[in-house]
């Protein structure tokens, strides 16, 4: 079975998001979507192991900040790549509470939902969520899952639904090539092949995505 094919169903990047007892918190995901019209209905899938599960749980809401091509890429990997158990994620994201529900400033628009039912499979809870607020935060174009792996080039998280595990390339028998080095992130996967030699990045530089140090990428 070849998975590269589920990479051809549509997906989005989003920030669901609710409150943690006054915090707000939430966790990145990609697979939203409105099941009904009237009433308007969404299901999200989160992870069991998302802190965010739990706090949806708890609340009985949910909002779902949809990210644009011109969002701050680094919101996915603070919101994807660290766990609201240990971290106040909205302290490095600027927030605006809209229906009650905090959401991610620099997405293009939001909906809030409170939760009429769940579904539970074995790794992920879908949560059915009946459309109480939303609106249009800025004019951009959508985020698809598509543009944040080829324009971006970030990763998924494990606890995404979509998470497919990157097979290591055959060594190559044509013989040696000049190739661009490549340098990947250890703690998002993503993968750096600027014009600049990795070398003479300056020491200061941060991952783009997960904003992590230079010091945790290593040669591809």
């Amino acid at each position: 079975m070849n998975k590269n094919a589920f990479r051809q169903l549509s997906y989005g990047v989003y920030v669901v998001s609710t409150w943690d007892k006054g915090r707000a918190t939430g966790c990145t995901a990609n697979s939203a979507m409105q099941i009904t019209s009237e009433p308007a209905t969404i299901a999200v899938s989160i992870n069991h192991d998302n802190y965010t599960n739990q706090c949806i749980r708890e609340n009985g809401k949910f909002a779902i900040s949809i990210l644009g091509e011109h969002s701050d890429p680094g919101i996915i990997g603070t919101f994807g790549f660290k766990s609201g158990r240990d971290n106040n994620k909205f302290d490095e994201v600027e927030q605006a509470v809209k229906g009650y529900m905090p959401v991610v400033a620099d997405a293009c628009a939001y909906i809030v939902c409170e939760v009429i039912d769940k579904m539970e499979t074995s790794t992920h809870t879908v949560f059915l969520g009946k459309v109480v607020d939303a609106d249009i935060l800025k004019e951009d174009a959508a985020m698809t899952y598509a543009y944040y792996h080829n324009v971006i080039k970030g990763k998924s998280p494990k606890t995404a639904p979509t998470y497919i595990a990157e097979e290591t390339p055959a060594p190559s028998t044509d013989g040696p090539k000049e190739t661009k080095k490549e340098y990947v992130c250890g703690i998002c996967g993503y993968v750096y092949d600027g014009e600049i030699p990795f070398e003479e990045l300056p020491d200061d530089y941060v991952c783009p995505i997960c904003k992590q140090p230079k010091s945790v990428f290593k040669e591809k």
